[in-house]
């Protein structure tokens, strides 16, 4: 696969407003660790290589065991994540796939169970901000496997 082109040269304040979004997520209180698990999950609906690649490697850097990683496509069966962590998956997946969900009631409701009204705000713009990676990545071929973990990550 060959890189279309690379957005940030090419447009580099529509990535400098990107990048604000996703450090607002980073600095909105969430755990890091939840944000990575949400990050992986919606990469793994969109099929982004490039995202499923860098936020793997981070959430490894983060502490995450491999045993998540690997059986995260299927949270639902195993007994590995925490019921905010499954609250927030399935608003993942629901937010996600919106055309075919439209967010429902129960769903939300789920989800209000442990999160605050600011959490589920921050959280929601936390899965809006890698969908829109996600589809920058895919868009323009973004190469996976370029990715280097840094002190300070920056983000897409």
């Amino acid at each position: 696969m060959e890189s279309r082109l690379n957005y940030v040269q090419v447009s580099p304040d529509a990535y400098k407003a990107m990048s604000g979004l996703e450090n607002y997520v980073k600095h909105s209180g969430l755990e890091k660790s939840l944000l990575e698990l949400v990050k992986i999950r919606a990469s793994q609906i969109n099929g982004c290589a490039f995202c499923l690649d860098m936020h793997t490697k981070d959430a490894r850097d983060g502490g995450e065991t491999e045993q998540r990683l690997y059986t995260l496509s299927a949270w639902r069966e195993t007994p590995f994540f925490t019921d905010r962590e499954r609250a927030a998956l399935e608003w993942t997946e629901t937010i996600t796939r919106i055309a075919d969900t439209h967010a429902p009631d129960d769903v939300y409701e789920s989800a209000r169970q442990y999160f605050t009204e600011k959490e589920m705000v921050d959280l929601t713009m936390a899965i809006i901000t890698i969908n829109s990676w996600n589809r920058l990545a895919i868009a323009f071929r973004k190469e996976p496997g370029t990715y280097q973990l840094r002190k300070d990550t920056s983000p897409g």
